[in-house]
Formats: C-alpha cells, sequence, structure tokens
C-alpha cells in the first residue's frame, strides 16, 4: 500500500507541474503587459492558455488502453513503466523552446502518469477488504495530493530561482526512486486469482461486457461530470493566483501548504463518511460542494481565492475516498483496471469540456467570476446519478458478481 501511495505521489508531483507553473509559463513564452486584459495580466490569452490545457487533457486519453493493459499483464508491471515512461517526459519537457513545444511534450508524458493514478487506486482496492477499502483509497488520494503540493509550493517559493524549467527538472527525483518502490510492490491475490481464468480479453470497450455497461456509463459520466468542475477550476488557479490578483509566491506557498492539512482532515471524514454514512450520500454532497468552493475561489478577491482554494480542496478531498471506493466495488477484478481507463477518459472529456468553457468565458466576460459560475454550477445536476447505483457500503466486490472473477 505505501508502495502503490508513493507511485501516486511521483504521478501527482509530475503531473501537477503544469498547473503549478502555468503563470511561469505563460510570461517565459507570452507578452506580460500588466493592462486591463486578462490576456495582458496572464501573458497569454484565455483561449490559448484553455487550447493548451486542452490538449494536455486530452492527451490523457492515452491511459485508458494503458490502464487496460494491467488487465492483461499485471497491476506491478504497468504502475512501474507508466510511472517511469511519464517522469521521464516530463524532464524533457523542461527543455522546450516554446509554448506548443512545451504542451506537445509534456502531452507526451500524461497518459502514462494518469495511468498510474488510476492502477494505484485499483491496487489499493484490491489489496484491502471492504472494512479498509475506503481508506486505502484516501491514502492513494493523499499520496497523489501531496506530490502535487511539492511541486505548487515548491514552484511559489522558488519560481525565480527555478522557473518552469527547473520545476520539471526536478521530476528526476522521484525517477530515482523507483527502483527502491518496486522492491514493495506486490500483485495483489485478487488480480492473481482473476488471471488464472482461461479467458482474457482485450482491454478494450469489448472487455466490459454488457452485464456492466450501465453501471460503467454512470461512472463514467459522474467522472465527466466533477471533471468539468474540477479540469478548469485546478488548471487555471495558480495562474489566476500569481498573474491575476497577485499573490506573493510566499502566500501561495502557505495557501498550498494550509490547504493540504485540510485535504488531509478532508480524507479522514470522506473515510469515515463513507464506512459509515455510505459511499453515494458522501460523494454526492462532496460533489456539490466543490462546485461551490470553487465558485467562491474565483470571485475576483484574494481572500474568496484563499478560502475556496482551501475548502474547495477539503471538498475534492472528502469526494476521493467515498466515489474512489464506489468505483472500484461495482466491478469485478477482470475488468476493474479498464473500468478505471474508461473513468479516465470520462475525466479528460469532462476537463476539455470545462476548460473550453471556462476559458472562452473568461475572454468574453473578462472576468473569471462568470466564469466560474457559469462553468461549475450546471454540472452538481449530475450529483443525482450517485443513485443510479447501488450502495457498497460493507460489501465486497464478489459479493456483487459473485460468478465473475
Amino acid at each position: 500500500m505505501v508502495s502503490a501511495a508513493l507511485l501516486a505521489l511521483a504521478a501527482g508531483f509530475g503531473q501537477f507541474g503544469a498547473v503549478a507553473a502555468l503563470g511561469d509559463v505563460a510570461k517565459t513564452f507570452g507578452h506580460l503587459t500588466g493592462g486591463p486584459a486578462v490576456s495582458e495580466q496572464a501573458g497569454l490569452s484565455g483561449t490559448e492558455l484553455g487550447l493548451g490545457l486542452t490538449v494536455l487533457r486530452l492527451a490523457s486519453l492515452g491511459a485508458l488502453p494503458l490502464a487496460g493493459l494491467a488487465d492483461r499483464f499485471g497491476r506491478r508491471p504497468t504502475l512501474l513503466v507508466s510511472c517511469a515512461t511519464g517522469l521521464a517526459l516530463t524532464v524533457a519537457a523542461a527543455a522546450s523552446p516554446g509554448y506548443w513545444w512545451f504542451v506537445v511534450i509534456f502531452a507526451l508524458g500524461r497518459p502514462f502518469l494518469s495511468a498510474t493514478a488510476s492502477v494505484a487506486q485499483v491496487i489499493a482496492a484490491e489489496l484491502t477488504a471492504t472494512s479498509d477499502r475506503a481508506k486505502a483509497v484516501a491514502l492513494i488520494a493523499a499520496g497523489y495530493s501531496v506530490g502535487a503540493g511539492i511541486t505548487a509550493i515548491m514552484h511559489s517559493l522558488a519560481a525565480t530561482t527555478l522557473g518552469f524549467r527547473g520545476t520539471f527538472a526536478m521530476a528526476l527525483a522521484p525517477m530515482a526512486l523507483l527502483p527502491f518502490i518496486s522492491r514493495w510492490l506486490v500483485e495483489p491475490d485478487r488480480f492473481t486469482l482473476a488471471a488464472a481464468a482461461p479467458e482474457h480479453p482485450l482491454p478494450v470497450f469489448g472487455a466490459v461486457a454488457p452485464a456492466f455497461r450501465g453501471r460503467l456509463a454512470v461512472v463514467a459520466a459522474l467522472a465527466f461530470a466533477v471533471s468539468i468542475i474540477t479540469g478548469p477550476a485546478n488548471s487555471f488557479l495558480f495562474l489566476y493566483a500569481q498573474n491575476v490578483v497577485r499573490l506573493s509566491g510566499v502566500a501561495t506557498a502557505t495557501m498550498v501548504g494550509a490547504a493540504g492539512v485540510l485535504g488531509l482532515v478532508g480524507l479522514l471524514a470522506g473515510r469515515w463518511l463513507a464506512d459509515h454514512w455510505g459511499r453515494r450520500p458522501t460523494a454526492a454532497l462532496a460533489m456539490v460542494a466543490i462546485s461551490l468552493f470553487c465558485v467562491i475561489a474565483y470571485s475576483d478577491s484574494r481572500l474568496g481565492l484563499i478560502i475556496g482554494y482551501s475548502l474547495g480542496v477539503f471538498a475534492a478531498a472528502t469526494f476521493a475516498p467515498a466515489a474512489g471506493a464506489l468505483a472500484n466495488e461495482l466491478f469485478p477484478t477482470s475488468i476493474r483496471a479498464s473500468v478505471a481507463g474508461w473513468q479516465t477518459a470520462a475525466g479528460v472529456l469532462g476537463a476539455v469540456t470545462g476548460l473550453l468553457a471556462f476559458g472562452a468565458a473568461v475572454d468574453i466576460s473578462n472576468r473569471f467570476r462568470l466564469a466560474a459560475l457559469v462553468t461549475f454550477v450546471p454540472p452538481t445536476c449530475a450529483a443525482l446519478l450517485f443513485w443510479r447505483v447501488p450502495e457498497t457500503k460493507n460489501r465486497e466486490p464478489e459479493d456483487l458478481w459473485p460468478d465473475t472473477p
């Protein structure tokens, strides 16, 4: 479990760099004049930034076949190869000569890091019983968040020294630890038993039999809706903080640190609520809270940014154990990693939809507040979909599909 969490940490460290250093990337490759327009404050227009972030998000669609390989060849080799490749390409992005070069090189590494995060949750769910599953998923989410937080704090405090190039080059550090982490990582017994089955379908949509596609559609729709909110909310946050409301590097690092503490509290709360109140109500309520706090974060004030971001991290952390446990418990072992890949793909498409809508709304209104309202509020209606799947609290996946490995 610790090794899986460390791999998630490495994925978060590498993947969040584009978000944490976006303001610096825009300054380096754009034209920062300090005028009233968003493009003059940020360095690049909202549309150009949105398109670049859209390319990065769409690249994560490659995580679908990569995660599916874990159902064919095993969780352990898929995790290690994906993590190493993703981090190597992140380091290569440090040498980008221009904005679109940066987008393309970083985009090549995203599917590998997305697959790492997805399969790490799968392996956590398979290594535990129902009483510990929400805790295990929370640990993986904590690992990813810590990796992302380290990147954000490091760049905020040392932006003038490191720049975005130094930030990405620091991905060499988790790469160096992979040989040591690999010694602790084991293949779950659940997968070993499933691998002994005579049939091994290819990791494509056909591998998800008709009996599971209804639930897959609900899980994918929820991932799509949540990502419409979190995609632009996370991707534009540090650019908004550094280039628009002019939050200092120290203040940004302090905000991220405080949000990290609240995130830990949220993970503990989400784990307890998921085990005692239920996976569905916990995730649904947290989803609505994420939307509310993201709107507050983009309310055109420093105080709103700090409060909204911190509480938004708390809500997202509360959401993760419940939603992660539910998604893994709804499907049998033989297709669980493939389902995680489809969930990631749906999240990518949701994030792309949100990024394009948010970027266009910023350019049209020249206000982040209005863009947040029109982008973040409508998707909360999808929280009702949680009641289209059964509650899995206190139930093992084998109880739901007794005849399927």
